[in-house]
């Protein structure tokens, strides 16, 4: 048994003036806790109750070990209820790492909305296309794209994520309609190195998972300069559908493929950990998943 569990053994039967009476208090046997005190008094050396059939009272060594030992409590306590009430309030810096593509359009609404409704938070966003080590590099949460590979992390889907490839009508008179993935590796491809797997373009046919490597004349790390060198003709490109939905419907660019696109893709909130979330954290990532879902109820232009 531990000091601290001795200890306030030890004062409860002072302040409730018995064993009997401070064993029913503590939820304990009578025997259970004389066998604390006689367990912090060996731990001492020194007696600090008179016992009596009828009463228990302070020694002198008691009096001044009471004082002390009440103080030491009081100070853990108020210790344990102002961590409890930090790591619970939506409040402090919340450190958070999203793509640059991501965040510079929809994701921003969303966290500044956040921030309106808990003005307590200091938001440090990280706006960079690169996989970032949320434990190393000190993050509370990663917004990430992904189909979420095994991982030490914590993660909690905040809306699903679709892609499609597409192109120009001129690129598709030139080249002709792609029929399968694999038909995308004889014709020209923009590819977008913020990807993972930057060429290597992953799909799902017949249930299997296959990796299609494509190559063209343009490598970009920024979705909106994808779009802007398939305006311009240079080949199929593959790009999140938020960024090309407007073109879509408009016929500035045709979607193909659609069938093959994996459906398990979504974006993710990253954590290291699970227990103990802080409640800025706790707070935040269900507002994200909240929010989403408000859009794809109201069929605002979104992800998923």
């Amino acid at each position: 048994m531990d000091a601290i569990t001795r200890m306030r053994c030890f004062i409860q039967v002072v302040d409730s003036k018995g064993f009997s009476a401070a064993a029913r208090e503590m939820g304990r046997s009578k025997a259970l806790v004389s066998k604390y005190i006689g367990e912090l008094e060996d731990e001492l050396g020194a007696r600090l109750l008179n016992r009596t059939t009828r009463q228990v009272s302070l020694t002198e060594v008691g009096e001044a070990y009471y004082k002390e030992a009440a103080e030491i409590l009081q100070r853990i306590d108020d210790l344990q209820a102002s961590v409890q009430s930090s790591h619970h309030a939506i409040r402090g810096r919340l450190r958070v790492s999203a793509p640059r593509s991501m965040g510079d359009g929809w994701l921003n609404r969303a966290m500044m909305e956040f921030l309106v409704d808990n003005p307590d938070v200091v938001l440090d966003l990280r706006l960079e296309d690169r996989f970032v080590d949320v434990v190393d590099e000190g993050f509370d949460v990663a917004i990430r794209v992904t189909d979420l590979e095994d991982s030490s992390l914590i993660a909690r889907k905040i809306a699903p994520f679709r892609t499609v490839v597409c192109a120009t009508p001129q690129v598709i008179e030139k080249y002709g309609v792609p029929e399968t993935p694999a038909d995308l590796q004889s014709r020209p491809c923009i590819i977008d190195t913020n990807y993972r797997f930057k060429q290597n373009w992953g799909f799902t046919e017949n249930g299997q998972r296959i990796t299609v490597t494509v190559r063209g004349p343009v490598e970009v790390n920024s979705a909106s300069a994808g779009r802007d060198a398939a305006l311009c003709n240079l080949g199929f490109l593959r790009t999140p559908l938020i960024f090309v939905s407007e073109d879509i419907r408009n016929g500035t660019f045709v979607p193909m493929l659609e069938g093959y696109e994996p459906d398990n893709r979504g974006i993710y909130a990253v954590y290291p950990h699970r227990r103990h979330l802080t409640g800025k954290v706790r707070a935040f990532v269900d507002h994200l998943v909240a929010w989403f879902a408000e859009r794809k109820r109201t069929g605002e232009n979104c992800p998923g």
